[in-house]
C-alpha cells in the first residue's frame, strides 16, 4: 500500500508504464525498461522511488480514468 500510488501496470510489448494516483490523476509514461518497472512494483517507498527513478525521467502524459 502506498500514501500516493493506488496502481501500477506495465504493458512489455509498449514499455508503457500506467500510474493511477491516490489523487485520481491517472498518467502513462513511456519507454520505460523492464527493469525500472519490476523495481517500481518491488519498491518498499511506492512514492519515493516513483519521485527519484520514474518522474521527469521519461515522456508521459495524463490519461483520463474510465468511468
Amino acid at each position: 500500500p502506498s500514501s500516493v500510488i493506488r496502481s501500477i501496470d506495465y504493458q512489455l510489448e509498449h514499455s508503457r508504464l500506467t500510474v493511477a494516483f491516490n489523487s485520481g490523476r491517472i498518467y502513462e509514461y513511456y519507454m520505460v525498461p523492464p527493469s525500472v518497472a519490476a523495481s517500481f512494483r518491488s519498491a518498499f517507498s511506492k512514492g519515493t522511488f516513483f519521485n527519484s527513478k520514474i518522474r521527469d525521467r521519461y515522456v508521459c502524459r495524463e490519461i483520463m480514468a474510465s468511468s
